[in-house]
């Protein structure tokens, strides 16, 4: 069940962020379109950080 929850934050925040980049480039908001990667590519070192340390116990 925890791996559940923890997989629907990390998509839930991953979509949030693909969102973001694709609103920023329609309003052309250099500002957004940032904060969207910023997001996005923040989840992903986290998921794969996570990962690899329950994996070393």
């Amino acid at each position: 069940m925890r791996y559940f929850v923890v997989g629907a934050a990390a998509i839930l925040a991953i979509a949030l962020g693909v969102a973001g980049v694709v609103f920023g480039e329609a309003d052309d908001s250099p500002g957004l379109q940032a904060l969207g990667a910023a997001l996005v590519i923040a989840t992903i070192v986290f998921g794969v950080r996570t990962v690899l340390r329950r994996r070393r116990r």
